[in-house]
């Protein structure tokens, strides 16, 4: 029996169980959208919380041809795990970064700007091995990336002159939107040009990318004059709107792929006028029932969603009674009695009736990219539908 079996099948505390099946069905969707780009399936975050390495075979079983992470220490550990034969590519870079380790590692790695191209060229010099650069242009969103004008003039010279050298590969060129979420915002249109503009740019003055890409999720399901040759698809890999105005994950033709359950701690009666939890924010209204959740804010359950949080016990929703804690929060069953061990099921796909990760989002006042994201070690993952063949 092997770990994931045995985990499957034991009684735990607290589970997120992964549906790898829904994962490729993700990828298959949102390729057939794109049909004229390659796809990137972004795993950066150890997969939004899902777990990369296994995340990561199951995008690739279903066609996505690259992988993307934010650090390149989370590249290197794809490599490490045997994810070869495709394209990873990292862009989160600080001064002092391994770009040696990720040239001998066949990555693909981002240059904003003079200090990186200094840095990366260096470090091909000294692995005897071009690196393989994505050279990134801030077209708008006012974070990485080289402004245009003479930045990306400059940027450009230098990383051509590299190349003559043998020591880069000029493999991309790149952008990320600001708005795209928010369709007809007018930043897209701008920054569309923008980035049209600087590639024309380069390209006019010898540069010859593999690929061009600035669609995110978002983009890739909404603005198809935004795929290019690459998109890269984070949240909705996972089966998670990106713009929960325009539509949930079915509207899109995407299932979410995690579902985060807990087993029933404690079943018990109360008087009414029971304090519950800590500052005593709920009061019980009437003589009931409380079950004990054992999942707190340490395994990332959000701490804004004290009283308002949902999850789903013996087929009722129930909510979040009082503050959540470091280890627990607590429910008011209302006077039914699970025993315990029964499950409550705090998020999932809602195929029976329990709560999505954009209902958590909701009550916490942040966005569902942060629920599953945050989700700690403390959970374990439980990978249903391994094989390819479901």
């Amino acid at each position: 029996m092997t770990e994931t079996t045995a985990l499957r099948t034991a009684p735990l505390r607290a589970r997120a169980e992964i549906d790898l099946a829904a994962l490729r069905a993700n990828v298959r969707t949102l390729r057939a959208l794109a049909p004229g780009a390659a796809l990137m399936a972004v795993v950066k975050s150890d997969a939004y919380g899902h777990g990369a390495v296994p995340c990561a075979r199951a995008a690739v079983e279903a066609g996505a041809t690259w992988l993307g992470t934010a650090t390149p220490e989370e590249a290197l550990v794809l490599r490490a795990a045997g994810l070869r034969g495709m394209r990873i590519m990292c862009w989160l870079w600080t001064p002092g970064g391994p770009w040696r380790e990720a040239i001998e590692a066949d990555l693909d790695v981002s240059v904003s700007g003079m200090w990186a191209l200094r840095e990366v060229t260096a470090a091909a010099r000294q692995a005897g091995a071009p690196a393989r650069v994505h050279l990134k242009a801030d077209t708008g969103l006012g974070r990485g990336g080289c402004q245009p004008g003479d930045d990306w003039a400059e940027l450009i010279r230098e990383a051509l002159r590299a190349e003559a050298e043998g020591l880069i590969r000029i493999t991309g060129l790149w952008s990320h939107f600001a708005c795209a979420d928010e369709p007809g915002h007018p930043s897209i249109a701008a920054q569309l040009t923008c980035f049209q503009g600087m590639v024309a740019y380069a390209e006019e003055r010898g540069a010859r990318p593999e690929v061009r890409h600035v669609a995110n999720s978002p983009a890739t399901l909404t603005l198809p004059q935004s795929h290019f040759d690459l998109v890269r698809t984070g949240i909705a890999t996972y089966g998670i709107s990106p713009s929960p105005e325009l539509g949930g994950p079915a509207d899109f033709g995407l299932r979410p792929v995690m579902t985060l359950s807990a087993s029933i701690a404690l079943v018990k009666q109360v008087p009414g006028g029971h304090g519950v939890s800590y500052g005593h924010r709920y009061i019980t209204p009437g003589e009931t029932t409380l079950g004990l959740v054992p999942l707190g804010y340490a395994d990332g359950i959000p701490r804004h969603a004290s009283g308002a949080g949902p999850v789903l016990v013996g087929g009722k929703w129930r909510t979040v009674a009082g503050r959540i804690a470091m280890d627990q929060f607590v429910v008011d069953l209302g006077g039914d009695e699970p025993e315990a061990g029964a499950q409550a099921v705090l998020f999932g796909p809602g195929d029976h009736g329990e709560p999505t990760a954009e209902d958590w989002a909701q009550a916490a006042g942040t966005i569902a990219y942060e629920i599953v994201t945050r989700i700690g070690t403390r959970v374990p993952r439980v990978y249903v539908h391994e094989s390819a063949s479901v």
